[in-house]
């Protein structure tokens, strides 16, 4: 017997070995590229990067590969577009490809049925000026709503803005309201080579992916099959960069994942969390968390390591609708976000007030709050539009920038950065500073009694 249990036991402490030799290997040989500090340059505000952006357009002249959600028909989706067909005339050799989600295009926004969306608009450009810009369609799922194109980056020749932002007004603040996201500019010939040869090799031969410029496209059987070897495919496509000295004083790693599977975005967010020996700072739009990361924070809290969350608070949101306009059940989520908030506060009173764990609630007037990353250590830094809950840990195909820096070399650049986010953030102290669901309107809380009765609550939070 006692054979038994001291063979188990080595069995085991082999098993945490191995373990622990798979993560250190898993990040030892993810490729990096080397870049100096003066190559990195964080926006502030989101008409600082409006500016920037058009400055680099009108700048080109080699090559705009753009991905985002969406590139919206308004004010600044078009000012965007009026900036690329002039620096195409300027330049005909110029290069312009726009990669955006092949199902949000095709609609209208929540509440707009009867509407072709942002390929109509797409299609009008290409009459105008025909194979100025070709608008990619990139479909991930069958159904928008079991996974969207959330890759990020925009190249512009060798410089890449990465930003969580799609283009439309709100984003770029082209108007009275904005939504606030963070914006990096890193100039680096490997990364922007290495985000240009994905799109070019893993999504523009692919059959799931269109041009959205041309006629209409009938959805059927044969669509529905190209959807499916597409993603299977994708799941196994990684960036493609030469390993260059991990031991340089400050390295990127490009990022990307699909699925619960062998996602490796997910996989390093979750050993960076967990290798955080000081202090971890995680921005999210919304607090609703994969399990996984909630348990990573609570060993984390565990150990006396410090935690900080800067997420929007429920009028932050850009589901969330004021009292005095027409309520729909989207509406609801900001809601069951706040609730699980406030579940969370409760369980982790001690660590408030240890000081260990911090959360902050932004909120600015009627602005909305997008942001999400990581900061490990003051050496770490994730930038990424994965939104840190289940629908992007599971369903959307996401991607991100692991930056290594070693001595610290940017610490007053991402310093800057948060004070700047925190600037419009409350403190929580306790769970009885978040509002209960009998302090919300009535409507709001007998939808969200149905919800719970019918476990649809849990389906929200994975699909929303």
């Amino acid at each position: 017997m006692l054979a038994k249990v001291i063979g188990y036991q080595i069995k085991l402490k082999k098993s945490v070995m191995v373990n622990l030799y798979r993560r250190k290997q898993l990040l030892d040989k993810l490729p990096a590229t080397a870049v100096e500090s003066q190559d990195i340059n964080v926006l502030l505000h989101a008409k600082d990067y409006l500016n920037r952006l058009l400055t680099l357009i009108d700048q080109a002249t080699t090559r705009i590969y753009a991905t985002v959600l969406y590139l919206e028909d308004d004010d600044a989706g078009q000012l965007i577009v009026k900036h690329l067909i002039a620096a195409k005339e300027k330049n005909p050799s110029l290069d312009i490809k726009i990669f955006v989600d092949f199902h949000r295009a095709r609609r209208g926004l929540f509440g707009q049925k009867e509407s072709e969306g942002n390929a109509g608009f797409y299609r009008k450009i290409d009459e105008q000026y025909p194979d100025y810009i070709q608008f990619y369609g990139v479909a991930i799922k069958q159904k928008e709503l079991f996974g969207v194109l959330h890759l990020k980056g925009i190249i512009i020749d060798d410089v890449l803005l990465y930003t969580g932002a799609s283009i439309n007004n709100i984003y770029l603040h082209y108007g009275d309201r904005y939504r606030y996201d963070r914006y990096c500019e890193i100039k680096s010939p490997t990364l922007c080579n290495s985000f240009v040869q994905y799109l070019q090799d893993a999504l523009m031969p692919s059959e799931g992916v269109h041009l959205l410029n041309r006629n209409p496209l009938t959805l059927g059987k044969t669509f529905n099959k190209e959807i499916a070897a597409q993603h299977k495919q994708l799941t196994k496509t990684k960036y493609d960069l030469l390993a260059e000295n991990s031991h340089n004083p400050l390295t990127i790693t490009p990022l990307i994942g699909l699925g619960k599977r062998n996602n490796q975005l997910n996989k390093v967010i979750h050993q960076q969390m967990l290798k955080t020996e000081k202090l971890l700072i995680l921005y999210t739009p919304y607090f609703n968390l994969p399990s996984i990361l909630k348990r990573a924070i609570t060993k984390l809290l565990k150990k006396g390591i410090k935690v900080e969350i800067i997420v929007g608070d429920k009028r932050a949101s850009d589901f969330f609708i004021p009292e005095d306009q027409e309520f729909s059940k989207i509406g609801l989520i900001p809601y069951l976000y706040e609730t699980t908030l406030r579940k969370f506060v409760k369980r982790h009173q001690q660590s408030i007030d240890n000081n260990l764990l911090t959360i902050r609630l932004w909120q600015h007037e009627k602005n909305s709050f997008h942001i999400k990353g990581m900061q490990v250590d003051n050496r770490y830094h994730l930038l990424t539009g994965n939104n840190l809950n289940p629908r992007a840990w599971r369903l959307d195909i996401e991607n991100g920038l692991l930056i290594d820096d070693k001595q610290q070399q940017l610490q007053n650049v991402f310093s800057d950065e948060h004070q700047e986010i925190i600037k419009h953030t409350t403190v929580i102290n306790h769970s009885n500073d978040i509002e209960t669901v009998d302090d919300y309107p009535q409507f709001v809380k007998k939808w969200l009694g149905r919800l719970r009765k019918t476990s649809l609550d849990m389906l929200f939070k994975q699909y929303m």
